[in-house]
């Protein structure tokens, strides 16, 4: 008897134990989250000041879109803007405890600018960033071109920051400047800087852009289009997750009327 009350004991030590371990790993996540969260809204933060600075920005509502949960466990959070004299923005925030994610859209439709498309991930104590400028134009004049010199030599000032390799897609032959970085929450600064610097390069000089004519506006929203419609027809890996969740017919309406904007022009 004394025995097996020996090792009764023995076992609620180990269970115990077992149980302190995990209540410590719970709140370790949990603590790390709350900073990661800070982290990628400091970065949000950071680039609706930019563009509220240099552009009058105006709340749209998402509507149905304004909360989606994808996968059964991916809750996203979704904003969407107006920018004047720009197009449409759209803003992505989701929150999975052991990892956050962070995704800004600018899909450009009254001048004649890139695509730009960033994501950030912030994985327990470390981060992804993929800052990407699509070519979804019809002409790629000497501004054009000025443009794409000034956003490498944003670029170029993060060289410090480890790279990562991006998965290849059907869409790279869209691709120009691009940045792929990771690091340790020590780089959230230096990231978040990396993000607000070309977008600043991108507005300020894409205030000098001419304003696109009607037809102008068509063949660049055509051009668009085309490559939103091949998301959902060739896939892409953020892509693919929305399509498994919501279907080709949703996850298309989604990133017409949201995502993307294009169906409200």
């Amino acid at each position: 008897m004394k025995q097996k009350g020996k090792a009764k004991k023995i076992i609620l030590g180990i269970l115990g134990g077992l149980l302190a371990v995990i209540a410590l790993v719970v709140i370790a996540v949990c603590i790390i989250a709350n900073q990661n969260v800070k982290a990628m809204n400091s970065t949000i933060d950071a680039v609706l000041a930019e563009l509220n600075a240099q552009h009058t920005v105006t709340a749209v509502d998402p509507g149905q879109y304004q909360e989606m949960t994808i996968s059964g466990i991916m809750k996203f959070n979704v904003e969407q803007y107006d920018i004047a004299d720009v197009g449409n923005l759209s803003v992505m925030r989701v929150n999975m405890g052991v990892m956050q994610m962070a995704t800004v859209v600018i899909t450009p439709q009254d001048k004649n600018l890139p695509l730009l498309s960033a994501d950030y991930m912030y994985i327990l104590g470390t981060r992804k960033a993929y800052l990407e400028f699509y070519d979804v134009v019809a002409e790629k004049d000497e501004q054009y071109l000025a443009l794409l010199d000034a956003l490498e030599a944003s670029r170029k000032n993060y060289a410090h920051l480890e790279d990562i390799t991006a998965s290849e897609a059907w869409y790279d032959h869209l691709l120009t400047v691009t940045t792929y970085k990771t690091g340790s929450s020590k780089a959230d600064a230096d990231l978040e800087n990396m993000l607000v610097d070309s977008l600043k390069v991108y507005l300020t000089q894409g205030k000098e852009f001419p304003t696109l004519t009607e037809a102008e506006r068509t063949e660049k929203l055509a051009i668009t289009q085309e490559y939103t419609d091949g998301l959902i027809a060739k896939g892409g890996i953020s892509t693919d997750v929305f399509k498994s969740s919501l279907g080709d017919e949703e996850t298309k309406k989604f990133f017409d009327q949201t995502f993307f904007g294009t169906a409200a022009n």
